[in-house]
């Protein structure tokens, strides 16, 4: 998969030092990942929640932060929308 958006994950983990692993962890997975289906994200990410218009939320560092992202499959492209903690999730409008 191609990420777009990365400079918002860096900028993210500047000032969230405690979830910069599970990002770079998350980030690098996504790199050399192929994923056609939601079903493959799914069999990776159980805990993936998926929404209208290929969004997909994953969740990091045990649920503390969640990354927000829209999945074009054929292209092989994920675009990250935004990140935060699990309280900022809570009020984000989709």
């Amino acid at each position: 998969m191609r990420v777009v958006g990365r400079m918002s994950l860096a900028k993210f983990i500047s000032v969230h030092t405690d979830a910069a692993s599970a990002v770079d962890a998350w980030l690098r997975e996504a790199l050399s990942a192929t994923w056609p289906t939601p079903a493959d994200i799914k069999a990776r990410y159980p805990s993936a929640s998926f929404l209208a218009n290929n969004r997909v939320i994953f969740n990091l560092k045990g649920n503390s932060y969640r990354l927000d992202t829209q999945i074009a499959y054929l292209t092989q492209i994920v675009v990250v929308k935004r990140i935060g903690s699990h309280a900022q999730y809570d009020r984000w409008t989709f």
